[in-house]
């Protein structure tokens, strides 16, 4: 199987993080995972970045550096995410693409069901953030 590549946010402020929860009629619906999708051919991971927080958010953001990166394999896709850590430059999150919008802490990561993508990720912020 191919390996998609998908790049995301972590946009932080205050000591909180922003979570995005998926639309109830797309794959992993209504889970929670980072601003973020599919890097189009042509574009950099950071571009598709900036494009993606456009896009789904209103937003324009600064793309930092790598924050972790994870192989996952789901039964209808294998994805090769890149998280940056990012901040607004520009907008108001928007509720554009997503069910719902959150800022949370890192303490409050058990509450939410997360892609599971997303779980390596989110214990190292449960360890960096805490």
């Amino acid at each position: 199987m191919d390996v998609t590549e998908v790049v995301a946010a972590l946009i932080g402020r205050d000591g909180q993080f922003l979570i995005c929860q998926r639309p109830a009629h797309k794959a992993r619906a209504l889970l929670w995972e980072f601003v973020g999708g599919k890097v189009e051919p042509g574009e950099t991971k950071e571009q598709a970045l900036v494009r993606e927080c456009r896009e789904e958010l209103g937003v324009t953001v600064r793309v930092g550096e790598v924050f972790l990166e994870v192989t996952h394999a789901y039964p209808d896709l294998t994805v090769h995410l890149t998280l940056f850590r990012a901040a607004i430059t520009e907008g108001t999150p928007l509720r554009l693409e997503h069910n719902d919008l959150r800022w949370i802490t890192a303490a409050e990561i058990p509450r939410y069901d997360f892609c599971p993508a997303d779980e390596v990720i989110l214990q190292k912020l449960m360890e960096e953030w805490a």
